[in-house]
């Protein structure tokens, strides 16, 4: 194992912050991020993401200069911090670097302030720093905070330690970046695809015999029009199947097309001016739609022409997210959403103790409950006392297994009787009162800090933002906890 001592290095002196008088919700996000900075510092935080990222960087070389790896430290804070203020303020890449650039504050926090010239980030940067750390990395970054604000609260500081006794469990769908799944827009997608793909390798000088491709894409959409407007006909059903074999020509012809390009290209791209992994990232994604497109026009050809459903385990919902699921959830406003089931366990100081987002379609609740309180327990130790969530989450099993843990079961029992009878203890009636509130730290996750649905392409650029997420959350959630802290300091004095 190298060596991963951090060498000191000089941090740029910063500008002085202005004084903004009159906005209060700058002086609320000034405060934030003041507060954020110092829980990095006080929690240790920060130098254990730096020297976890050092010890990876330096066994991958043979020799590194101070100089080097005084660079190499720089890049990881300015990471960390600049994640962490993009996903505060809940901003994508291009949005975040402007809004860096023009904001003395961010450039405070994220330590690129400097008096002379600041140099900023630019997009492609921040992408590369989102990638910063692996997951398990950041995931148990989380807990060693939570962990840390538990035993010694003081050294945060909060007012309160934090709460490991008691835990609102929860689960919820995680939309993905996608429309709506209809089964001949599909069809569109690819086409789209493979004319662009097609398009790119023209202008680099490589062609084969065919039409204008430009033209494919406005007939499909033609075509695309007429789908749409063919419900409001009324023959409807006859003029659909008459628009979806017209597609089926159009595209098996835009497949042939992309088959030819694609080949050329595997075999003439030195005398384009593309580097190889340029190449391969073109060829790749015409494999990627290829590989797919049968199965989607089979898709479409069973439900318009055949009139017949498709099972969802063999449903393509989307050509460039295979990770996604159907999930019912028979709500009002969403009986069915299309994305992964994100599971979430809060204390009630509303931070997020446990979290999990599934790939492949989740088990039931009531299989969930047992997984969560075993890695509770194995991260923080055992100090779960009590645990509260909805009827989904109840079973026999999971009502023995609590019982033997000596945890307070505050799961709300499927069978009215049962329900009765447990309701007349204040304990659970208190429970499962705060457990409403689990409610709305959910959403408080998807729509204040991923905006409704994550823009990350991919399962595992997904649960990685999630992760990061939580950890914003999080500090969020202790910086607020601490600015509640002076002012709740002069009442109990009072009292």
């Amino acid at each position: 194992m190298p060596n991963a001592t951090i060498i000191p290095f000089e941090l740029p002196l910063p500008q002085v912050l202005p004084t903004i008088e009159g906005n209060v919700d700058y002086r609320q996000l000034r405060q934030q991020l003041l507060h954020i900075d110092a829980l990095l510092l006080t929690s240790g935080l920060e130098t254990r993401l730096m020297e976890k990222d050092l010890a990876r960087w330096l066994g991958q070389r043979q020799r590194v200069g101070a100089k080097a790896q005084q660079n190499h430290q720089r890049h990881c804070r300015r990471a960390l911090r600049c994640n962490l203020a993009r996903l505060l303020l809940a901003e994508d890449f291009r949005g975040f670097a402007a809004r860096l650039a023009d904001s003395p504050l961010l450039q405070y926090f994220c330590g690129i302030s400097e008096v002379l010239c600041i140099t900023v980030p630019s997009k492609s940067t921040l992408e590369r720093y989102d990638k910063w750390w692996p997951q398990a990395d950041i995931g148990q970054a989380v807990r060693e905070l939570l962990s840390v604000g538990a035993a010694t609260p003081e050294k945060l500081p909060l007012a309160e330690a934090v709460d490991l006794e008691s835990a609102f469990l929860d689960t919820t769908c995680l939309s993905a970046n996608i429309h709506y799944p209809v089964d001949w827009v599909l069809l569109r997608d690819a086409t789209r695809t493979l004319i662009k793909a097609m398009q790119l390798i023209r202008d680099r000088g490589l062609k084969h015999r065919m039409e204008e491709p430009k033209s494919f894409l406005t007939r499909i959409n033609r075509l695309c029009i007429q789908m749409t407007h063919a419900s409001r006909k009324t023959d409807r059903q006859r003029h659909r199947k008459q628009t979806l074999r017209q597609m089926d020509r159009l595209v098996g012809t835009v497949r042939n097309h992309a088959r030819r390009y694609r080949q050329l290209l595997a075999h003439r791209w030195p005398q384009t001016d593309w580097s190889q992994a340029q190449a391969q990232q073109v060829l790749r994604r015409i494999d990627g739609v290829l590989e797919q497109l049968p199965q989607a026009c089979k898709q479409a050809r069973q439900r318009i022409l055949q009139d017949q459903p498709v099972a969802n385990d063999e449903k393509i919902l989307s050509l460039y997210e295979p990770d996604v699921h159907v999930i019912v959830r028979n709500k009002a406003g969403a009986e069915v959403e299309f994305g992964n089931t994100l599971f979430l366990a809060e204390n009630p100081q509303g931070l997020i103790l446990d979290w999990e987002l599934f790939q492949e379609s989740a088990p039931a609740d009531s299989a969930l409950l047992p997984w969560s309180v075993g890695r509770m327990e194995k991260v923080y130790g055992p100090k779960l006392k009590a645990v509260a969530a909805d009827r989904g989450f109840d079973n026999e099993a999971n009502r023995v297994g609590l019982a033997q843990e000596g945890i307070y079961n505050a799961v709300c029992p499927r069978s009215p009787q049962q329900l009765r009878e447990r309701s007349g203890s204040w304990k659970f009636k208190r429970l499962q009162r705060r457990r409403g509130q689990t409610e709305g730290r959910i959403s408080i996750v998807k729509n204040l800090f991923l905006k409704g649905r994550m823009r990350s392409k991919g399962f595992e650029h997904r649960a990685l933002t999630l992760t990061w997420t939580v950890l914003v959350h999080n500090l969020w959630v202790l910086a607020r906890m601490q600015l509640r802290a002076p002012a709740a300091q002069p009442k109990a004095r009072a009292a």
